[in-house]
């Protein structure tokens, strides 16, 4: 099976987890309050449904269209936009009938169930599987740092000990730290043996977006190709398994972050290869991100830490709520003119899994996705459950109920900003496909 099969099979078995347990937590309070819903469905069925059944008062089925899924619920204002049945008298069983704090806690009900979803998953995960992580003791050559963190003290070779005066037990979370996660000091172990402690501008986090320099510490790994990816340009050059890369361009090379350096934004790239003691001369044609596509000998060791049932439930929290607000922390790039290009759709979350099937990989996704559809869904935006929870603290504070007419075009108004979203972000997956 192609890896494009996989992760799609991936994405939309996740989806539709994630979307059913998502309805329910509508779906649950609205039966317990008594009032009806009419339609229970995943994905949406636009003029046909592949499969319904009518059970009691409720028609369930599975639609078409793979955009997401919906309960509708008697007497509410949704993207149904039933103006027949808003029209008459409110009956006892409807929506709009019941107590405002009964209509809030409906309508909060599918985003609380996608962040205990998230949060047990990963429970789960770190139960079954553990984490995996790399120590300091890993990399004992520390890490290569880019040149644009020189000005604040660090020096290739680098090993940070501390973010914000809390020890750094995971060396591949440096950069995430400093993306969302406002570290304004780094404790770091030189080449040397000595130790200091460095300060970072407050912003830094935007000043590496806004730059590109995503990763400014990489792992130092040694340039020896270990294994190939197929078709890849290293395959076409000639390299394999065992090869050493001692030169690009007549330049110095020890280890991948010097080599990549020297293969950036070039066509085509000399390479001296040391060989079973010879050295061998090949001429190797990098991909647009200056990758030649093999693996290295020198990989640092991945260690597990495994937790037990109530240290997963501690642990599974805590990876809940900071995979939480690092998203959070990162969508506000998403209002920059960089952010707006790297918006995605169904495309880039498709491409979270892996290639290969894999179901602590499967899970941590579906824990993430989870995670995403519920802050996304509790945004204030006509349409989306935060904006029904909106429109219903006004309600709750002020005693005053928007009038019907208001919340319909308001709900119209929504429906195409969702619309317009979902074109432009799978409009991006599109053009980086086309166009790299």
């Amino acid at each position: 099976m192609s890896p494009f099969a996989i992760k799609a099979i991936q994405l939309l078995l996740s989806l539709s987890f994630l979307i059913v347990l998502h309805e329910l937590g509508h779906f649950i309070p609205a039966k317990i309050f008594k009032t009806r819903v009419e339609k229970f469905f995943l994905f949406f069925d636009v003029k046909f449904a592949l499969f319904k059944k009518k059970i009691g008062d409720t028609v369930y089925g599975i639609g078409w269209l793979p955009l997401g899924g919906y309960v509708k619920i008697s007497g509410m204002i949704d993207e149904s936009m039933d103006k027949e049945q808003m029209a008459q008298p409110p009956k006892p069983w409807e929506f709009r009938s019941k107590p405002a704090w009964q209509r809030l806690i409906i309508m909060l009900g599918g985003v609380t169930v996608n962040l205990i979803l998230g949060f047990l998953i990963y429970a789960m995960v770190l139960f079954v599987w553990g984490t995996g992580y790399i120590s300091k003791e890993a990399i004992p050559e520390g890490f290569s740092v880019h040149e644009s963190f020189h000005q604040y003290g660090f020096k290739d070779g680098d090993i940070v000990l501390e973010t914000n005066g809390e020890e750094l037990e995971n060396m591949r979370a440096v950069n995430q730290h400093l993306l969302v996660r406002g570290v304004e000091t780094m404790k770091v172990r030189h080449q040397d043996g000595t130790e200091e402690v460095l300060s970072l501008p407050e912003d830094i986090g935007h000043t590496m977006f806004q730059s590109g320099v995503l990763e400014p510490f990489a792992i130092k790994v040694l340039a020896k190709v270990d294994s190939i990816l197929p078709d890849s340009p290293a395959q076409k050059a000639g390299l394999i398994k065992g090869d050493k890369i001692v030169a690009a361009e007549g330049k110095k090379v020890e280890y991948l972050d010097q080599l990549r350096k020297e293969l950036k934004g070039k066509d085509q790239v000399t390479l001296m290869v040391q060989r079973n003691n010879e050295i061998k001369q090949l001429q190797v044609a990098p991909n647009e991100k200056g990758s030649v596509g093999f693996m290295s000998f020198d990989t640092p060791k991945i260690s597990v830490k495994e937790y037990g049932f109530g240290e997963s439930i501690v642990k599974g929290f805590d990876f809940a709520y900071w995979t939480l607000h690092d998203y959070v922390a990162q969508f506000k790039y998403v209002f920059t003119k960089k952010g707006a290009t790297q918006v995605g759709g169904f495309g880039a979350i498709g491409n979270l899994f892996p290639s290969v099937w894999d179901w602590q990989s499967f899970w941590m996704t579906t824990a993430l996705i989870s995670i995403i559809l519920a802050f996304m869904n509790i945004l204030p935006i006509p349409a989306l459950d935060g904006g029904h929870v909106m429109f219903l603290l006004y309600e709750m504070i002020t005693g005053r109920k928007p009038n019907d007419k208001f919340m319909e075009y308001a709900q119209m108004i929504g429906f195409f900003i969702l619309i317009a979203l979902v074109l432009y972000a799978n409009g991006n997956d599109v053009y980086r496909w086309l166009f790299g």
